[in-house]
């Protein structure tokens, strides 16, 4: 009877932590939240700043409690924290606990508190699947980075060399000359750069559209390309695995189906041996 009460409040608990309703209730906590924090900035009188702070606590002590239904609800206690977003928001909401006084961790206590806007990314589905994605196209687009870099620094190194006597500020030496490429690839104010250059060397146009065409169009679009091409494999890994499930599920169907039928004909075998 126990035990059965225990199954049933368990159940109970998987549906409430898997429900919409809660779901968004929790994405709702998390935005109000970020309020609180935002709020924090500014200079509030103070019965409103209390407000605020009796507003935080509550939100703490929900996502102590909200972490603790996720943690009771998961059947696989250890593989609760295999999952990097549960470690992630365990993180996060116990952090939030150390009390914001005056304190040498009052920084780090805030930060986690700012950090707690984060935790929309582990609720919805879809903001989780952009991140593993763009978590596993980093590879690939640091080796991109890596070229970008070689040729921010050949340029970088040919501008100092050319440009340096017209403008010793942008151009004086290859650290002060990648900044400046920088603020071209930027577009920021980089036809001020490129005509005062062109008063010296009429032709030093042709190094900054090649220096653009290189960086704002080719390597921009190399990185656009490798995060849809992992998001692509990603989704197609994903429909596969739904497949798969799907698959096993008609399956296990099946063989139940096959279970009840074979049940039913015993049955009706022995009715009929029964008979006189």
């Amino acid at each position: 009877m126990e035990m059965s009460r225990s199954g049933n409040w368990l159940a109970t608990l998987k549906r409430i932590e898997r429900s919409v309703w809660f779901q968004g209730f929790i994405i709702s906590i998390i935005v109000i939240a970020a309020l609180t924090v935002g709020a924090k900035t500014y200079a509030l009188p103070y019965g409103i700043d209390r407000a605020i702070t009796y507003l935080d606590n509550f939100i703490t002590v929900f996502f102590l409690v909200e972490i603790s239904l996720r943690f009771i609800a998961c059947d696989d206690k250890r593989r609760f924290f295999k999952d990097p977003w549960n470690i992630f928001d365990t993180i996060i909401v116990v952090g939030s606990l150390m009390p914001v006084s005056e304190t040498e961790m009052i920084l780090v206590a805030r930060l986690l508190r700012v950090f707690r806007v984060l935790r929309l990314v582990s609720i919805i589905p879809d903001l989780r699947y952009l991140i593993n994605a763009l978590l596993k196209a980093i590879p690939k687009m640091g080796y991109i980075a890596l070229l970008m870099f070689i040729i921010f620094y050949i340029f970088a190194a040919v501008g100092s060399i050319f440009f340096h006597h017209v403008n010793e500020t942008l151009w004086g030496d290859i650290a002060i000359s990648m900044l400046t490429l920088f603020r071209v690839a930027t577009f920021e104010d980089w036809t001020d750069v490129m005509y005062e250059t062109m008063e010296v060397y009429p032709f030093s146009w042709m190094f900054y559209i090649v220096f653009i065409f290189l960086t704002a169009f080719v390597f921009l679009n190399m990185m656009v390309g490798v995060v849809l091409d992992v998001m692509t494999r990603e989704t197609a890994e994903e429909e596969h695995e739904n497949q798969e499930n799907h698959h096993q599920a008609l399956v296990t169907q099946i063989s139940e189906l096959q279970a009840q039928v074979a049940r039913l004909a015993d049955k009706l075998d022995a009715q009929d041996n029964k008979k006189p």
